[in-house]
């Protein structure tokens, strides 16, 4: 590797932790905030879905658009400026309609996702694509780890609106760096942009259309629990910021330490579609536990193997999304891929919001667990249709020998 090529790498992982420490420094806090500030639980699912619903609209146009002009960098900096702004919203005092702001701007900062994911993997070779999503897997998980660590202390510490200011400072700070990342050289067949024929192509390619799905049904789990409503089952317990802080580690960690493995350990010996469903299963089993939960360390418990079992299956459905698709079109099938789980994103804390107003907090745990039970049938089922299918092309090289 050229030292140019590595200290852009480097200058690009900094970069890349600021992003997610700055859209994260308030998010354990979040749902207890809003409760702070007066909002009903269906008003708090109405802010926290809004976040997934701005990227559902536009993550997909930003793809394209990223491809179209074969530039990442300039949405990067998009990306930073709009991790400031949306933490700045959620601080001015007043209207529920501020906190509401705050949450879709944060969902298009989260759309400018499309274009770090792409620009890192160009970094690579392409058929280096599912270890360079690992990294920056990677990369993610410590990043919003650091940020929901830093939450619960500056929220004890310098009061509820201090997680928001630090996120804005550091989101400037992300942004100062952005300006210095170089985009990668790209051959000569790459820069004239996509045509809109190969991107009816992408938005066709199968394995990208399986494994959105499946990521749609992840974050629905992802945001109902440890970004959604969990801290505030938490607090309901009467747990400190201290053990906020603990429940967000006990989560992190184990997501982070399996993110690392999940590629390269785990997915070469157990297969693709075995690996991800035996993330769900888990997921699933540790989401409805919520509810018969009453203690906080119990509640650290299931986090603990929730936070492992969502590292085994989303890094690697991120991986997946782009392995069957040119380099060329590779933002365009982020962008598709990330705006249909965005749509978990939205839908989940939404619909668990809706059903904890009227049954209690605990129906919307349930409501994921249901969630990852249906992602579990559905690896079942491309696993089973890709048996078949090598068993067909065997027994067809058999016949053809």
């Amino acid at each position: 590797m050229e030292p140019s090529t590595r200290s852009q790498r480097l200058l690009f992982m900094a970069v890349t932790l600021m992003f997610w420490i700055a859209m994260y420094t308030y998010v354990p806090t979040l749902s207890p905030y809003l409760s702070y500030r007066g909002l009903s639980l269906d008003l708090i699912g109405i802010v926290l879905g809004s976040y997934g619903f701005v990227q559902l609209l536009i993550r997909f146009p930003l793809g394209m658009l990223s491809d179209r002009w074969g530039k990442r960098k300039p949405f990067i900096l998009l990306g930073m400026l709009a991790a400031s702004i949306s933490c700045l919203l959620f601080i001015i005092p007043g209207s529920w309609i501020w906190p509401l702001a705050g949450r879709a701007m944060a969902g298009l900062c989260a759309s400018t996702w499309v274009a770090f994911t792409v620009m890192y993997a160009n970094y690579f070779a392409a058929e280096d694509a599912t270890k360079a999503m690992g990294n920056i897997s990677v990369m993610t998980v410590s990043g919003q780890m650091i940020g929901m660590l830093l939450s619960g202390w500056m929220s004890d510490g310098f009061g509820k609106d201090a997680p928001f200011v630090l996120g804005a400072v550091i989101g400037g700070m992300g942004l100062l760096l952005a300006l210095a990342i170089r985009e990668p050289a790209k051959p000569l067949h790459e820069r004239s942009g996509i045509s809109f024929s190969r991107i009816q192509s992408v938005i066709r390619t199968k394995l990208l259309l399986r494994v959105a799905l499946l990521s749609l049904l992840a974050h629905c789990v992802l945001f109902i629990t440890m970004f959604g409503f969990t801290p505030l089952k938490a607090e309901d317990m009467g747990s400190s910021g201290f053990e906020l802080t603990l429940l967000v580690f006990a989560f992190m960690a184990p997501h982070a330490l399996a993110s690392m493995f999940t590629a390269s350990w785990f997915a070469p010996r157990f297969g693709n579609w075995m690996t991800i469903g035996a993330g769900f299963l888990l997921s699933a089993i540790c989401t409805v536990s919520i509810c018969f939960v009453h203690s906080i360390w119990l509640l650290i418990m299931t986090q603990i193997i929730n936070g492992f079992a969502q590292g085994l299956h989303i890094p690697l459905l991120l991986g997946l999304a782009i392995r069957d698709v040119d380099p060329q079109g590779r933002a365009t099938a982020m962008g598709l891929y990330q705006a249909v789980y965005a749509a978990g994103m939205f839908a989940g804390p939404f619909l668990a919001g809706w059903l904890n107003e009227g049954w209690g907090l605990n129906s919307g745990f349930a409501l994921g667990g249901v969630f990852g039970f249906m992602a579990l049938l559905l690896c079942v089922l491309f696993y089973r249709q890709d048996r078949r299918i090598q068993l067909q092309t065997v027994a067809q090289n058999h016949r053809s020998m």
